[in-house]
C-alpha cells in the first residue's frame, strides 16, 4: 500500500499488509474496498477512517474523570473556555471557543447554571445579551479535574511513544490548520 506520495503507507509493509499487530478495523475496510475497486486510490479513506474512528473510541470512553464529576465533555469544554480565557464569555463567544452550535450551548448553560457551576448577568447596554462566568464552584471543579483528567488522557496515548505522540501532534496540528483556513472552500 502506497500513500497518495508513492512511498508505503505508514504501518502498512510494501505488500500492503498492516505491519501493526493484526491490523486495524480500517485496514479490513480498506482491503474490502481494493476487492470491490482495485483501482481506487484508498489513501484518504485510511488517513479520515483511521482520525474517525480514534475519535469514536475516544469518546465511547467518555472521560472516565469527567463522567465521575457528572460531566460531559462538552460541558467541561464550556467550563474550560471560561476556566482558561480568565474572564466572562457571552454565549456566542462560548460556541466558537468550543465549536458548538447556539443551541447546545444555551443547553448546557441551563444545566451548568442550574448545578451551580456557572453564573449569567445580563449586559448592562444590551438585554439580549448575557455574560457567564464561573462560579467559586465550578472553578474549584475545573481546577480539581484537571490534572485528574490529563492524567486519564496521558494514560490513553501511552500507547504511543513519547516522539510518536510528537508526531501525531505534529501531523494532526499542520492537518487542521490547513482545514481551518479552506473547509470554507472545499463546501462551496
Amino acid at each position: 500500500m502506497t500513500a497518495t506520495n508513492g512511498r508505503p503507507a505508514a504501518g502498512y509493509d510494501t505488500a500492503g499488509g498492516s505491519n501493526a499487530a493484526g491490523g486495524d478495523t480500517v485496514a479490513a475496510v480498506v482491503r474490502q474496498w481494493r476487492t470491490v475497486h482495485p483501482d481506487l486510490d484508498t489513501g484518504p479513506m485510511e488517513v479520515i477512517g483511521r482520525i474517525n474512528r480514534c475519535a469514536a473510541l475516544l469518546q465511547q470512553a467518555e472521560d472516565a474523570p469527567l463522567r465521575r464529576a457528572g460531566l460531559s465533555r462538552p460541558e467541561f469544554d464550556l467550563l474550560g473556555a471560561l476556566r482558561r480565557t480568565g474572564h466572562e464569555l457571552t454565549p456566542s463567544e462560548l460556541a466558537r471557543e468550543t465549536f458548538s452550535s447556539g443551541a447546545a450551548v444555551t443547553k448546557r448553560l441551563k444545566q451548568l447554571t442550574e448545578r451551580g457551576l456557572v453564573e449569567r448577568r445580563g449586559d448592562t447596554r444590551d438585554r439580549r445579551v448575557a455574560h457567564v462566568r464561573l462560579t467559586d464552584s465550578g472553578r474549584a471543579l475545573v481546577d480539581g479535574i484537571l490534572p485528574e483528567q490529563l492524567a486519564y488522557e496521558t494514560a490513553v496515548l501511552a500507547v504511543l511513544a513519547p516522539e510518536g505522540q510528537d508526531e501525531l501532534a505534529g501531523l494532526l496540528a499542520e492537518l487542521l490548520s490547513r482545514l481551518e483556513g479552506r473547509m470554507g472552500a472545499l463546501r462551496a
